[in-house]
């Protein structure tokens, strides 16, 4: 377990320190599920339990119409925590979430694991705050640029927005580096149909302004 929220907490919010004491009073208030490939873990108008993170493998956040069609808005990165609005304001969540394209552990921090965290771990609201402030303001940014920016500004905001997760690995010795995505998930960021990305996605590799390789791409640093 404990191996689980440390991966949680040191990638979504990597400036928090937990002291053993912190680790002692913490890991009995949190919960680990197992989630299947396409298992629900949270319906679309239900109560929202705990805040989440995701541990290892894949979940999918899903916006449903009311004729039940399904929307994919995000695939959820290990290490993310997802959940918090609807968590902590008590309303019902607005979307759907559930497994991905293989089995996924996901931590619970539940009301006594959350209030735990903020009341007795220095720093962790002001971690939450910023982390989530950050992902608000990209958020944003996407949705102007869905609304008034080129596809190919799309794509490079939604690049960004997938090199400030794990999913980008370290500079190589060249200066780029290596964005794990598919143009399935850079489609739904960007506000743009698969066909569009995967047009963008040529053009840019002839430019060598980026470079397509097995599971992503490399992009300049």
């Amino acid at each position: 377990m404990q191996d689980d929220v440390a991966r949680v907490l040191g990638t979504s919010l990597p400036e928090l320190t937990l002291t053993d004491a912190h680790w002692h009073g913490l890991l009995p208030l949190c919960r680990l599920h197992r989630v299947g490939r396409s298992q629900v873990l949270l319906r679309q108008g239900d109560a929202t339990p705990a805040l989440f993170g995701l541990a290892s493998g894949e979940m999918e956040i899903r916006f449903l119409t009311v004729d039940g069609e399904a929307s994919v808005i995000e695939r959820v990165p290990p290490g993310r925590l997802f959940g918090l609005s609807s968590f902590a304001s008590g309303e019902v969540s607005t979307f759907e979430v559930q497994g991905g394209a293989k089995a996924s552990r996901v931590v619970a921090f539940g009301s006594a694991a959350y209030e735990y965290l903020m009341d007795m771990v220095p720093g962790f609201a002001r971690a939450l705050m910023r982390e989530y402030a950050r992902r608000y303001h990209g958020t944003l940014r996407l949705l102007e640029a869905s609304r008034h920016r080129s596809a190919d500004e799309r794509l490079r905001l939604a690049l960004e927005q997938l090199a400030r997760t794990d999913r980008a690995g370290p500079p190589d010795a060249q200066g780029w580096r290596h964005i794990r995505t598919t143009q399935a998930e850079l489609a739904a960021l960007a506000s743009l149909s698969r066909q569009t990305v995967n047009e963008l996605v040529r053009q840019l590799a002839a430019q060598k302004r980026l470079r397509v390789a097995y599971g992503g791409l490399w992009v300049p640093a």
